[in-house]
């Protein structure tokens, strides 16, 4: 795939290593002890610490510290930063959006991360608590290039704190070795999971991703706060699918589809795409739109209020903004970076399985923003009881 090859050499190899300490690209885990974000955003205060210096455009500092879902940005981009502009970056990695909102409570303004990406459902909550500094828009005209659909979000309508990164949905991979019948839908995932998957399923490892399973098999709104409707879900992951479970596993795409340990795997979209790619029998493999619906989570740029490193912080911004860097964030974590034409420069680029990574205006009907409220503790409460009841 030559064109894919030209767009990976970005950057010499000689520029400044960047330091990483990673986990997986993408994994939503619940906070230790099972304490739901709603009730750890609702403890906290604004951070004690100093608030970052307005970035003006002056001179870049040193140093940009990046605190991120790990292996989320294609190191060549990162390294074309520092070989261009100077700053050295340090990487820093979360599981869950509430291990990043965690830490920078507990470090009250003192963490030392310039940039973080938390996703959109979480940002009002970080507004509110002042862990997010307000942008300096004129320092990122390159936000020119965000397709507008991917602007203006419910939860930063005017794009103060926050830009675009990444948007992804949730579907399930299949073997077809294993599972010799077409599947279409959530309820075909369940009856697959308790026949021929039966102890070969594993599903994310997120509390709102598994009770999200049966909400959208069972056309109930996914941000349910009915207790019936909450208590019916329970009943029925708990008695119904965890006997069948045998991992939870919010990065299949790692090593669980490429090796095949599992025969039907709940995951995100660009995991799934990464995975069979890199399976030595991609055909093996089926990828599912969740159906009749499914989820649509968008991770975004935002600087943390105490960035120590803001003017550095606004240039890195603005710079993976440019649409020559755009090809090669889609090809290295698989999801829409809401650049405008980026379907078409990823055609050009030669990129493969293009349609996991780009869906149609009826598929983009099916999917639904979640949102953080008081159903989250019993999300947290029913997912902790799934992994018991799994043994998983």
């Amino acid at each position: 795939m030559a064109a894919n090859d030209d767009v990976r050499i970005l950057a010499s190899r000689a520029a400044a290593p960047i330091v990483r300490r990673e986990l997986s690209r993408r994994g939503f885990l619940a906070v230790a002890g099972g304490v739901g974000t709603t009730m750890l955003l609702a403890a906290c205060t604004t951070p004690g610490g100093d608030p970052a210096p307005a970035a003006t455009g002056g001179t870049l500092e040193n140093a940009l510290s990046i605190y991120t879902w790990g292996d989320y940005d294609a190191p060549e981009v990162l390294e074309a930063f520092t070989s261009e502009k100077g700053p050295r970056i340090t990487l820093d990695s979360y599981g869950s959006n509430e291990e990043m909102i965690a830490k920078l409570v507990a470090a009250k303004g003192t963490s030392g991360y310039d940039i973080i990406v938390p996703t959109g459902v979480f940002i009002p909550q970080l507004i509110e608590n002042g862990l997010l500094y307000k942008l300096n828009r004129d320092l990122i005209p390159n936000i020119e290039h965000v397709d507008e659909a991917y602007l203006g979000r419910v939860w930063d309508p005017n794009n103060e704190y926050s830009i675009c990164k990444a948007w992804g949905t949730t579907g399930f991979v299949y073997d077809k070795t294993v599972i010799q019948r077409e599947l279409k839908t959530w309820d075909d995932f369940f009856d697959a999971a308790k026949n021929e998957a039966s102890g070969k399923t594993s599903v994310l490892d997120d509390p709102v991703e598994i009770t999200g399973i049966y909400y959208w098999a069972n056309g109930i709104d996914w941000d349910t706060t009915d207790p019936a409707e909450i208590d019916a879900a329970e009943k029925f992951l708990l008695e119904e699918l965890a006997p069948h479970i045998s991992a939870f596993d919010s990065y299949p795409g790692g090593a669980a589809i490429p090796q095949a340990t599992h025969a039907l795997m709940q995951v995100w979209n660009g995991d799934a795409r990464l995975g069979i790619m890199n399976s030595p029998d991609p055909d093996r493999w089926q990828w599912v739109l969740g159906s009749p619906a499914t989820e649509l989570w968008m991770d975004n740029w935002a600087i943390s209020a105490s960035a120590p490193h803001p003017e550095a912080a606004h240039a890195f911004l603005n710079f993976v903004l440019d649409p020559e860097y755009a090809v090669a964030q889609i090809d290295y974590i698989g999801y829409h970076t809401g650049a405008k034409g980026i379907e078409q420069m990823a055609e050009e680029a030669g990129l493969g399985m293009l349609d996991m990574v780009f869906f149609t205006p009826e598929q983009l009907a099916t999917m639904q923003d979640g949102e953080i409220n008081e159903a989250q503790e019993r999300n947290v409460e029913i997912w902790n009881k799934l992994k018991a009841a799994a043994g998983a």
